[in-house]
């Protein structure tokens, strides 16, 4: 008699979808078990997996970037997301950015495709049995965290806030005008709504007044500096918003010819190009005051909103102080978890941890070594952050992108404009290394009844 080797992945999201979709291609059945829609977060719109939430961009696809490179390295892995990302991308410039729809259709897929991935619409409100991935990100259930908090002890939390979707077609061109930073990409795939001194300062102030959504009273509001509600920046100082999401460098009204004192950049949402959002205007908010001081940007008097902004709590553990080194619970060792639930931030981060929690568990089921990214690579410097390599001792552990600060420091001082080379050239001869440490493995059970699974990419 012979046996498949089985794993439960809780959580449909980037991470679980990219992680399920690991385990199959090495030769594992998969039940991925996700509580749409039988059951919804606040953030959560659509039935599909790998929805797209606070953006449909994953950041810039600049190679000499840390979250560039990391692109590259989850491409050349055969990742999931990264290749479901590319078949849907849209214009954004030097980004990464997708139709959200035509996306996670394509995830689900390449997820069936697979033929070892069985997708169970259920809310798991105790641990499954057996050996269990939990990727059910930062809206984790309270049922489920109930169900897990002998385990974890304290929570930790922070609040998060996804930015408004505009009609395109409700946009006043004669305002706006399309143009990237610099000319990059292309030179054109941002519309940009220009203001002058008179109403940036009119429309902060409106912003700071605002009406907003407020946390429960027991519970301390806890930012990600990363994706910080406007409201937030305007409250810490009038030009906070024209030095981050609303700043004009790189852009010359066609208008003037001169650079605005502060933009509104639009971001294509979709294909189609029926849709664009606020970039960086992740707000809390009302939606009432939304659609009133929104108005208040030119070019969007009259705006459509197909979504507007709202808030909700993000949920992450203590990882360096749980996990072990192979992403398992150290108090539970069966039990693995993946994605922004154990600190890591952003679409693409979470893919990349869905992927090393992949390749431990294989390890973990064909009694192998788990060999993590070398921490020259992007994903390592990533994996560097969860197991607390790199934080100062006592110091708060927080969710964090991929960032040059969590790569080890050159070997040498060079020039600020010499550093993103360096450091993309080194990850690139450390992540070669790395794969081809681990392709060609024989990942094959005791019982000799799977085919040896490749380790490579393998799309």
């Amino acid at each position: 008699m012979t046996t498949t080797p089985k794993v439960t992945v809780v959580g449909a999201g980037l991470a679980g979808s990219e992680c399920a979709y690991q385990l199959a291609k090495r030769g594992i059945d998969v039940r991925l078990l996700e509580q749409k829609p039988v059951r919804r977060s606040p953030a959560h719109q659509s039935n599909e997996p790998a929805e797209l939430v606070c953006s449909n961009s994953m950041r810039s696809d600049n190679p000499e970037s840390a979250i560039g490179m990391l692109h590259r390295e989850l491409r050349e892995l055969g990742s999931l997301i990264l290749g479901s990302a590319d078949a849907h991308r849209v214009p954004a410039g030097d980004a990464l950015a997708v139709d959200r729809d035509g996306f996670s259709a394509e995830v689900k897929r390449r997820l069936l495709s697979t033929g070892r991935v069985t997708l169970v619409a259920e809310e798991v409100t105790t641990l499954p049995e057996g050996m269990v991935v939990v990727a059910t990100g930062p809206l984790t259930s309270e049922a489920l965290t109930q169900a897990l908090q002998p385990y974890l002890g304290e929570k930790l939390y922070f609040y998060d806030a996804i930015a408004p979707i505009v009609s395109a077609d409700s946009v006043d061109m004669t305002i706006a005008f399309r143009q990237s930073r610099y000319g990059k990409g292309g030179g054109d795939d941002y519309v940009n709504l220009p203001l002058n001194k008179e109403e940036y300062v009119a429309f902060v102030e409106a912003v700071r007044n605002g009406a907003k959504v407020t946390p429960h009273a027991f519970e301390e509001p806890k930012y990600f500096e990363g994706c910080l509600p406007v409201e937030v920046m305007a409250e810490r100082g009038e030009q906070v918003l024209a030095f981050g999401p609303m700043k004009p460098v790189g852009l010359t009204d066609p208008r003037t010819g001169r650079r605005p004192h502060a933009v509104v950049q639009l971001r294509q949402e979709n294909r189609d190009g029926t849709a664009y959002n606020l970039v960086g205007f992740q707000t809390r908010l009302s939606w009432p005051e939304q659609k009133r001081i929104f108005a208040m940007i030119p070019g969007l008097q009259n705006a459509e909103w197909l979504r507007l902004g709202q808030i909700h709590r993000n949920t992450f553990l203590d990882s360096p102080r749980l996990l072990s080194a192979d992403g398992s619970l150290r108090a539970e060792p069966r039990l693995f978890f993946a994605g922004q639930m154990t600190g890591v931030e952003g679409y693409v981060e979470s893919s990349a941890s869905g992927f090393w929690v992949a390749l431990s568990v294989v390890a973990r089921i064909f009694g192998k070594p788990f060999v993590p990214p070398p921490a020259e690579t992007a994903m390592g410097a990533l994996y560097r952050h969860v197991t607390g390599e790199v934080h100062v001792e006592g110091a708060p552990y927080q969710p964090t992108n991929v960032t040059f600060g969590l790569f080890p420091a050159l070997p040498e001082r060079m020039k600020k404009a010499n550093k993103r080379a360096a450091y993309a050239t080194r990850a690139q001869s450390a992540f070669a290394s790395w794969k081809q440490s681990f392709e060609g493995r024989d990942f094959v059970p005791a019982t000799g009844d799977v085919a040896s699974p490749v380790m490579g990419a393998n799309q």
